[in-house]
């Protein structure tokens, strides 16, 4: 089949992708010098991805920043929808049982994304941003979410990062089994001291992405967290809503 290229889109696509990556803003000018254009290649681009809503554009400074336009799209996906549907009110019965924040994630591509998340109602609570996304191998959320999303998936990503990081596939690869062997995961401080991961694989997604839930457990003394029965929690809550996801395959 031929290959038809569509220059507008290319550059649009790359000025998202850029974008997308990026926690600060980057004017005009770097955005031209980052995607090897020329700033008159790519101002009316810029122009229309703001005036669409996929870029916002600071008054002041004059960079440009990825809108949630993309993640509004992808919540609009019925799949995506009907797995934050079944989640919301099981995660809301686990957040006032545990005093914890708990949030749902799915594997998207290369990255574990946010989905959802109810907030503690408690003084304490771990928050992570909704749309906040992590690269697989450095939350033992993408270990979970990697265990379960299937043996060609699993192995197509390992394989790409030993391409590019060997000892950390090794040592990711060797987690994903721990954690498939386990059922669940529980960390702590892998990203932020002080902060226990409980995560647990949401199955029976045929037709929904690969998915998981996690309690990030702030330890407090008063009280005193008991994270042997946030487990039963978490585990009963990912039960709950991975049954209520298996009549909609």
């Amino acid at each position: 089949m031929p290959s038809y290229a569509v220059p507008a889109l290319d550059k649009g696509l790359d000025i998202l992708e850029l974008l997308a990556d990026r926690n600060d803003g980057l004017s005009q000018a770097q955005i031209a010098a980052e995607t090897g254009r020329s700033v008159g290649e790519i101002f009316r681009v810029l122009q229309t991805l703001e005036r669409r809503g996929y870029l916002v554009r600071d008054p002041a400074s004059g960079l440009y920043t990825v809108s949630l336009m993309i993640f509004e799209l992808a919540h609009r996906h019925p799949p995506l929808r009907g797995l934050v549907q079944a989640a919301l009110g099981p995660m809301r019965r686990l957040s006032t049982a545990s005093g914890q924040t708990c949030n749902l994630s799915v594997l998207d591509a290369r990255r574990v994304l946010v989905i959802a998340q109810v907030e503690s109602p408690g003084p304490f609570g771990f928050q992570v941003r909704v749309g906040a996304e992590f690269p697989v191998e450095s939350t033992t959320t993408g270990a979970v979410l990697l265990a379960w999303a299937g043996a060609d998936l699993q192995r197509a990503y390992l394989e790409d990062l030993a391409a590019r990081e060997p000892a950390v596939a090794d040592r990711f690869a060797a987690e994903v089994a721990s954690v498939a062997a386990a059922g669940y995961a529980r960390e702590s401080g892998r990203r932020l001291v002080g902060i226990v991961d409980i995560v647990f694989p949401i199955t029976g997604t045929e037709g929904f992405p690969a998915a998981a839930l996690t309690v990030p457990c702030a330890a407090t003394t008063d009280p005193v967290v008991d994270l042997d029965a946030i487990v039963e929690l978490a585990r009963d809550t990912a039960d709950e809503i991975s049954g209520m996801l298996r009549p909609l395959r």
